[in-house]
């Protein structure tokens, strides 16, 4: 019983590679259509075109080497999973065990997340806790099904990459995402006039000057070049919409998850919660070191547990004059919200006081030093 059973868990392991394969016969294919069959065996035929495909090639290249080299850390970067903080010690997590009453498990859940730095609840105001992992999850931090792991800032399981996409990999997916759009592009942009001619020649009859027809000869090249010119245009219009979605998740610094169901902070759903400004929301994924953004490298900020927050619904891109003016305030401008300290903004605490004129007199100054900030002025 055991083998059949180890050979029934293998099974589907095996399968989820499939689309991964699928996508590396793609692209090996592209490969040799676009290098040998075009380049090599069409192009440089005729020494008018050396210098062409020379060109073709280095461009190629270089957008098959980062195209390649990002797919490959989305693919193998594991997944970052909640600290060890975030998990219940056996003695608390036997006490939640035998509880039969929510109420109860959730005091108890209170009093190991008391000093653990988390700002989001579920949708009726409990805390989250993943009784699969017996981990109290982190803000952003969901389950995946299919990982069966607690993913920090999960995004979503990509099926084409066989992993799931978050905290660790976002920013390689990001990459993965552009330079296959820009792959892509390049093949359909460069194979394009010899596409047009192939149909030139076989709906219009039309014979063409020797030169003409001597850069897409009858052979299977041919038919290389016209397949390869679908297929790239085909991927880099999936894809761009792909990407152009992702790019502005990331500008609002939201995930795939937060974009279907807002995270829900003390003072309710909060869709804008996390977000700080566009600069500040690019320099979350990609870092603030702007020669490494393009490069498939580890640059993201943050350790994936915590994040800044604004603490207030508005948007951040809209402008000062959009919020309403707090009639208490002096004078005739707009009165913005008070940034919390972080022991003010904790969920748990059970003196919460809502913004007024004097509530940051008493925060200490270990607390001041990590005030969280609030972004209201737009940022391009």
């Amino acid at each position: 019983m055991a083998p059949c059973r180890a050979a029934r868990c293998s099974c589907p392991r095996a399968l989820s590679w499939l689309p991964v394969l699928f996508i590396a016969l793609v692209v090996a294919w592209s490969y040799y259509a676009y290098v040998l069959e075009l380049c090599l065996c069409v192009l440089c035929d005729l020494s008018v075109f050396c210098s062409l495909a020379g060109i073709y090639l280095a461009v190629f290249h270089l957008c098959f080497i980062m195209f390649v080299w990002s797919y490959w850390r989305t693919i193998f970067t594991k997944p970052a999973n909640p600290a060890k903080e975030f998990c219940l010690h056996k003695a608390d997590r036997d006490q939640y065990e035998r509880e039969e009453r929510p109420e109860a498990q959730q005091e108890i859940l209170k009093r190991v997340a008391k000093d653990l730095p988390i700002y989001t609840r579920t949708g009726s105001g409990a805390i989250r806790y993943c009784d699969r992992c017996q981990v109290i999850k982190p803000d952003r931090c969901h389950h995946c099904s299919t990982c069966d792991t607690c993913v920090l800032k999960m995004d979503h399981h990509c099926p084409w990459v066989n992993n799931c996409v978050g905290f660790s990999n976002y920013k390689f997916f990001i990459l993965f995402l552009f330079y296959a759009m820009l792959y892509c592009l390049f093949i359909a942009a460069t194979v394009l006039r010899y596409f047009i001619k192939f149909w030139t020649v076989s709906c219009c009859g039309v014979e063409l000057e020797a030169s003409f027809t001597n850069e897409l000869p009858d052979t299977y090249a041919k038919f290389h070049v016209l397949f390869l010119f679908f297929v790239a245009a085909m991927f880099f219009i999936s894809i761009l919409s792909l990407f152009s979605y992702h790019l502005w998740l990331v500008a609002k610094n939201r995930s795939t998850i937060e974009a279907f169901r807002a995270p829900v902070f003390r003072n309710g759903p909060d869709k804008n919660g996390f977000s700080l400004g566009y600069s500040k929301n690019l320099s979350q994924v990609f870092g603030d070191q702007k020669k490494f953004w393009l490069l498939p490298v580890y640059s993201s900020l943050g350790d994936g547990h915590t994040f800044p927050t604004r603490l207030v619904s508005a948007d951040p891109e809209l402008p000062p004059a959009e919020f309403q003016s707090d009639s208490r305030s002096p004078g005739n401008g707009p009165s913005f919200p008070r940034p919390l300290s972080e022991s003010q903004n904790h969920l748990l605490g059970n003196n919460v006081h809502f913004a007024d004129d004097h509530l940051d007199d008493d925060v200490p100054q270990t607390d001041r030093s990590h005030t969280v900030t609030v972004s209201m002025e737009s940022e391009s």
